[in-house]
């Protein structure tokens, strides 16, 4: 088990890589941060499966593919007894996306020519200290979850479903958080856009995931996409994701521009133009995350009468996002992540 956390210690961080240089290059880039300490390392999953419980370790950074046993294999197995922040460390694969979703709760993209190593230790040591308050939630047994994520009947050609757009947002843990809503959601559900903390080259592997997984279309924005019901579209990573009125009609804008709340894409600047351009009826959910992106968005978004549903506190993997909007009264109403969905269904049947 990790020792308990406190103000006064450090964060106990394990590395797991075969690879000896991406291996050498963690352990020293995490060791420089004086908020972490690296009390071990682990060159395969059976090694590391040897190796926690000596070293005891608050979060563990796991590489996705490893000689052997891979990552996902590993956590699939070990998570469920022995439940313990991971954060993955990957290069552009969707490998990545099959252990968040056996628990790893975030992910930090291996440099490449595009990143600097300074950019990447840099990203992974923000996300091991986010990591440590974190909350794992394993994913549930195949019984367990047998049928309980089907997707609702169609909602039906109710003319007022016609003029409702919803946003979501989310960060840490808030990958698979995200499929457990969609997964519920009818394949008519009204227009959707979402903002997923994530590098780039991830967004549109997401909304392909999603789109596999889901009853709806769901695909990576494009500037200039119009909403349209039975349409869910993912900001793509690096831009900011608006909403655009034209006329009744509504789009949405994907562009270069400076960081919202820390974040690009940033849930505050989805959530902040749908407040101040949205005419029609509007519903804003905030998930799992760390910080306070979308807070005070989705704050402005029920100041014009929106629909507001915050994640609550014991189903997040992270309850800073949710928790900051809760507090300054952003959320009308709490749900666990799997009544997210049925809360935005009631909803939405009630203007129907």
């Amino acid at each position: 088990m990790p020792i308990p956390m406190s103000e006064s210690r450090k964060i106990r961080v394990m590395v797991v890589d075969d690879s000896l240089v991406a291996r050498s290059m963690i352990i020293r880039g995490l060791s420089a941060h004086p908020r972490l300490e690296v009390v071990g390392f682990a060159i395969n999953t059976l090694d590391a499966k040897n190796k926690i419980p000596q070293c005891r370790p608050d979060v563990v950074t796991m590489d996705v593919e490893m000689p052997g046993q891979s990552g996902t294999d590993f956590l699939k197995q070990y998570l469920p007894n022995n439940p313990i922040p991971v954060i993955l460390v990957s290069s552009l694969d969707l490998k990545v996306f099959d252990a968040l979703a056996v628990g790893a709760i975030d992910f930090v993209r291996k440099p490449d020519d595009q990143q600097s190593s300074e950019a990447f230790l840099s990203a992974l040591a923000q996300k091991v200290v986010m990591a440590a308050t974190a909350r794992p939630r394993p994913a549930p047994s195949a019984a367990a979850g047998a049928g309980s994520s089907m997707a609702a009947p169609p909602l039906g050609n109710s003319p007022n479903l016609d003029r409702v757009i919803v946003g979501l947002g989310a960060s840490t843990g808030g990958t698979e958080a995200t499929v457990a809503v969609m997964k519920r959601l009818p394949k008519d559900i009204p227009p959707m856009i979402i903002v997923q903390h994530m590098p780039p080259g991830f967004t549109k592997m997401y909304a392909e995931r999603l789109d596999r997984l889901c009853a709806m279309e769901v695909r990576e924005a494009q500037n200039g996409d119009e909403l349209r019901r039975g349409l869910a579209l993912v900001a793509p990573a690096d831009l900011q994701c608006r909403v655009v009125r034209i006329g009744t009609r509504y789009t949405v804008s994907c562009t270069p521009g400076d960081k919202v709340s820390g974040h690009r894409p940033s849930v505050d600047a989805l959530f902040q133009s749908m407040a101040d351009v949205v005419t029609c009826k509007m519903v804003g959910i905030i998930m799992t995350g760390m910080g306070q992106d979308g807070a005070v968005g989705l704050l402005a978004m029920r100041k014009k009468g929106a629909y507001t549903i915050g994640q609550d506190k014991e189903s997040s993997v992270v309850y800073g996002m949710p928790g900051v909007a809760h507090n300054i009264g952003a959320v009308m109403i709490q749900a666990s992540c799997d009544n997210v969905s049925n809360v935005l269904l009631r909803h939405l049947k009630s203007l129907g």
